[in-house]
């Protein structure tokens, strides 16, 4: 095939239908999503659902309990962060009147020190407000999308769980008999990968939280714990997410605390928990986990913004990961897997060609 087909001709091609592919991925993102989150849910789950079966359990019993169980844990989530939410609504009154006193003086400190008019001021207040309407709808709209994931969910889970022999006889009959090895090889690494990435990021989630909110503990900062645990959510987008971790402490800091010393300490503290996070618990403890490499990790991963928003970036390490273990065993596409992975040679094969050159010609 590479003499059939020259570099020139197979490059456009290639890179055709990847173009191809995200603009197919990016118009069924409503389907593909809740789909693909019931997948990788699915997946979490088979264990237990394997075991409750194990222990005399009727399969679609054995279902039901994992997705009650499942779904418990979800709504214990929920039910910390709104009691969390509940104590900072009850202040927000008087934060809206501090609010409001810091931002009379901020106005007064720009007319005063700088010479900024008020009006003009006001103007670009106006500026932001019609550049942030359109971000409000979007969010809105993202809003109105997870409503959709989650009544989505829950069914399409159940289904790939209950419907799940079907499905693999299928993968292993549409190949030759003699590919049902590697067949079920790959499914089973494909599972792995996924509970230990999921497993990665929930102890990456929980250390982060923890130390957010060790922090703010320590500075004295209101909603310490609340704040933290937002923190370590918005951390899975990445840069914009570690930027948003920092601001919402301190702008609460600033609402609540006389003077500027507590903002910079905030600043600093999660500076270095970024550090911590970027350059240990991501490539030791999440990508680690499905073996690709920090520099894809973070491309896939803005790639995967850019076509299904946070649930993309959600999915992006998974599904690369799964494409890895698939380029693995198949002859063809092993550089693909390699260049995915993080083993990284001693040599190129340049150094290794230039060394072989060197010997020839000593020799001679």
């Amino acid at each position: 095939m590479d003499e059939k087909y020259p570099f020139y001709i197979k490059s456009p091609m290639i890179l055709l239908g990847l173009i191809l592919t995200a603009f197919i991925l990016s118009e069924l993102q409503d389907i593909l999503i809740p789909l693909s989150l019931a997948v990788l849910i699915s997946m979490i789950l088979n264990p237990l659902v394997n075991k409750l079966q194990n222990w005399g359990f009727p399969n679609l019993l054995s279902i039901f309990i994992a997705m009650l169980i499942g779904t418990i844990a979800f709504l214990g989530i929920l039910y910390f962060l709104s009691t969390q939410i509940n104590s900072f609504s009850d202040d927000l009154p008087e934060l809206k009147k501090k609010f409001a006193e810091l931002s009379t003086y901020v106005h007064k400190s720009l007319h005063d020190k700088f010479g900024i008019s008020m009006q003009r001021q006001d103007q670009w207040m106006q500026e932001f407000q019609t550049d942030v309407k359109p971000l409000i709808g979007k969010l809105m709209g993202s809003m109105l999308g997870t409503l959709a994931i989650t009544i989505l969910l829950p069914v399409y889970t159940s289904l790939l769980l209950f419907y799940k022999k079907l499905i693999l006889n299928f993968l292993f009959e549409v190949f030759e008999e003699s590919k049902a090895g590697s067949i079920s090889d790959v499914l089973h690494k494909t599972k792995v990968a996924v509970q230990n990435y999921m497993i990665g990021l929930l102890i990456e989630g929980v250390i982060v939280a923890t130390l957010n909110t060790i922090a703010l503990l320590v500075l004295g900062v209101k909603y310490a714990i609340l704040l933290g645990v937002i923190g370590a959510i918005v951390n899975v987008l990445p840069f914009i997410g570690g930027v948003l971790a920092i601001i919402f402490p301190v702008i609460i800091a600033t609402i609540t605390k006389d003077g500027i010393q507590t903002q910079i300490l905030i600043i600093a503290s999660y500076m270095i928990i970024q550090f911590i996070d970027n350059h240990i618990l991501i490539p030791f403890i999440v990508s680690s986990k499905v073996k690709i490499n920090a520099l894809l990790s973070i491309v896939v991963v803005l790639f995967g913004g850019a076509l299904w928003g946070i649930a993309g970036m959600f999915l992006a390490i998974p599904f690369v990961g799964v494409l890895k273990i698939i380029f693995d065993r198949i002859e063809e596409l092993k550089p693909y897997g390699k260049l995915l992975g993080d083993e990284i040679p001693v040599y190129h094969k340049g150094q290794v060609l230039k060394r072989r050159l060197k010997k020839i010609i000593s020799k001679k």
